[in-house]
């Protein structure tokens, strides 16, 4: 296994710059998943440092040795692709041991290192088996299988789990989790599911238009986002945001209601006071006021959809829709008058022009 170092990379297609200055630190044994919207950069940065694609600039270690120069095999990666890629006329087996068998290891040791990948992913009585017998997750299985029997200093997954069915993904989740797990390897997976990625990774690295918008653990970037960027795209369903004013007697939206701060949350914004904010909280820190004197704010329910224990419940605040996850059996019907208590422990403020953060 191996860490990998990249410092300044970029890369172009033509005159459009893919990825814009690059600089990320991977440690040895980290499952590092690089998440973000489709056209991010993501998957290209991915592919660069597979060597599938050529750096404009800057440099790529992995085990501390340069390898921009060095061809995709030289590098010791094994990638594993979103459209599987499997050898329609091989056998489970061939598939798995194609890639030491091109490297002349003897029979012996292919066979005993087929049947070691294939017990760890659960497919050991598939191994005579042609890929058109095995279904989607079982194919993916295949293709992990051949990357591992390869020993690499680094897997790289594309994708991987983009063609499976909503249950498939979950199982394979799963199993690429463990994986990790039981060989203690360096992982860099990209993925455009914010689920995948806080699910699988010990750290997200968050990509918008090219570069890093944020990168940390799951948790982190979850509870402490430093721009409107990554809170809207972790969480679901997604962060709230409304529009507002920051001003003395608290957080005032464009209806006229106004949310009081907490004493110390109205010194740590001090600053911004009289200015206009994003206030942001996540569906799960709103809930019924249990008494409705106390209300921070009033409202009226627009839409109900249960979804079983929980319900997510729409209503407006300063003319813009806001979503609550309420317990199913207090959630009400829609034209129902509400009194909305927020927990002023997750909220932020989101400075408007720039989308940071306030405070962070």
């Amino acid at each position: 296994m191996a860490h990998v170092n990249i410092k300044g990379l970029h890369k172009h297609f033509g005159a459009v710059h893919v990825v814009k200055g690059i600089d990320l630190a991977i440690a040895d044994g980290e499952f590092t998943v690089l998440v973000g919207p489709s056209g991010c950069g993501k998957s290209t940065l991915l592919r660069t440092i597979a060597g599938l694609e050529q750096a404009n600039e800057g440099t790529i270690e992995i085990g501390g040795k340069v390898v921009n120069d060095m061809r995709p095999r030289d590098r010791d990666v094994a990638m594993v692709f979103q459209d599987y890629a499997l050898y329609p006329h091989m056998t489970v087996a061939q598939n798995i041991g194609f890639g030491l068998r091109a490297r002349n290891f003897p029979k012996p040791e292919i066979e005993a290192s087929v049947k070691r990948a294939a017990k760890m992913l659960n497919i050991e009585q598939y191994l005579d088996r042609l890929p058109r017998q095995l279904s989607g997750g079982q194919r993916q299985r295949v293709a992990i299988g051949r990357a591992i029997v390869r020993n690499p200093q680094i897997f790289l997954f594309d994708e991987p789990l983009s063609n499976l069915d909503a249950q498939l993904r979950d199982e394979m989740r799963s199993e690429i989790k463990r994986l990790h797990q039981e060989l203690g390897a360096t992982m860099i997976y990209v993925t455009h599911d914010q689920i995948e990625a806080m699910t699988l990774a010990d750290r997200i690295v968050l990509m918008n238009a090219g570069q890093i918008e944020q990168s940390g653990s799951p948790l982190d970037l979850y509870e402490k986002p430093k721009t409107r960027f990554v809170a809207g795209f972790l969480g679901s369903p997604k962060i709230n945001f409304v529009k507002a004013r920051l001003e003395p007697s608290g957080i005032v939206f464009a209806d006229g209601q106004t949310l009081r701060l907490p004493a110390a949350e109205s010194r740590r914004y001090g600053a911004h006071l009289g200015k206009p904010v994003v206030f942001a909280i996540r569906p799960q820190h709103i809930d019924r006021a249990a008494d409705a004197k106390a209300a921070h704010i009033a409202s009226t329910i627009d839409l109900v959809q249960p979804t079983g224990a929980r319900t997510y419940v729409t209503f407006a605040i300063g003319q813009e829709p806001v979503m609550a996850e309420l317990d199913a059996h207090d959630a009400g019907k829609p034209g129902d008058r509400i009194a909305i208590a927020f927990d002023l422990a997750h909220f932020i403020l989101i400075e408007p022009d720039s989308g940071k953060v306030l405070g962070s």
